[in-house]
């Protein structure tokens, strides 16, 4: 009998125990951890009821749903080339790419069906209205303009759909094969003309710099004539201060000799013999026959005497 109503008792608990186990299920599964730059829409009984953000929820089984996990990083969408007319009817390819992020995940779940599709629509429609006003040399050149036209027009529309538009690029501009041609035969004939720039100033340079050697080259010869000049009239000056110095000491050497020879000749006490003697010598070399006229001294008729005053002094 105990062992029937053990059996009975434990039969009685199993409902119980698949109940507690169902509702632990539930609340296991119900349990959700939301996850960085991540956002979930809950929805209760179909209708929005709050937008989870990071950390731990729990939700409401059969009741609550999550409608939407919605991304809070920054995206990058590349749309395929779009065919633009410019204003002077050139039909050219353009591809954009979008750079957005969602600031609102409930406005991106209800504010517009297929947001991306309706972002590259607005983007096409945007490119044509704004290539439309330009022409091509100018769209060409103008990328930074029309990408800020463009992101400007798309930020504002997209306001309400939850998204900002960061940045748009133009990716690729593509023109007819013909005026690519013409563009890249435009670009080499200015590759060339630069080259030809190039080398013209390159001969210029070169000859400035040969013309600047010579001069330099003549300017160097000229100062080194101008230096051995100096240096040679330097020498001269030189020779002829020392000749004129040289001559100016024997001149002094003389004159200190012969006033030696008078200190001497007073010093000796000469006769009136020898001085006579000395003035018959100087008539004798001025009568040596370079004279035409011969002035005899007016004592000359004591010549004997003299000549007898010699003879005794040579004695």
């Amino acid at each position: 009998m105990t062992f029937i109503s053990l059996a009975i008792n434990y039969v009685a608990l199993i409902p119980i125990l698949a109940v507690i186990a169902i509702i632990a299920l539930l609340v296991v599964t119900n349990i959700k951890i939301v996850p960085q730059s991540k956002a979930y829409v809950i929805e209760r009984l179909g209708a929005y009821h709050v937008t989870w953000q990071t950390g731990f929820h729990v939700k409401i089984p059969f009741i609550e749903k999550i409608a939407k996990t919605v991304s809070l990083k920054e995206q990058v969408v590349d749309f395929p080339p779009q065919p633009v007319i410019t204003k002077d009817n050139v039909t050219m390819q353009i591809d954009t790419v979008v750079f957005f992020q969602i600031t609102d995940p409930k406005l991106f779940c209800y504010g517009v069906e297929s947001p991306i599709s309706a972002i590259e629509n607005l983007t096409a429609t945007t490119l044509r209205n704004i290539i439309g006003e330009l022409e091509l040399d100018h769209t060409l050149t103008s990328r930074d303009t029309i990408n800020a036209k463009i992101r400007g027009i798309l930020d504002e529309a997209t306001d309400p759909w939850g998204i900002k538009v960061n940045r748009v690029e133009l990716k690729n501009i593509l023109p007819p094969r013909e005026i690519q041609d013409a563009m890249e035969k435009q670009m080499k004939a200015e590759r060339e003309r630069r080259e030809s720039i190039l080398r013209a100033e390159g001969e210029k340079a070169s000859q400035v710099l040969v013309a600047e050697g010579k001069k330099e080259a003549q300017i160097l010869e000229a100062e080194a004539d101008k230096q051995a000049a100096i240096l040679k009239a330097e020498a001269v000056k030189e020779a002829k201060i020392r000749e004129a110095e040289g001559e100016a000491e024997a001149i002094i050497a003389v004159q200190k000799a012969q006033a030696e020879g008078i200190r001497m000749i007073n010093e000796a006490a000469p006769s009136n013999q020898y001085l006579s003697l000395k003035g018959m010598e100087a008539f004798e070399k001025a009568a040596d026959g370079q004279a035409t006229k011969i002035i005899v001294p007016s004592d000359l008729q004591s010549l004997a005497g003299v000549t007898s005053g010699i003879k005794e002094f040579l004695k």
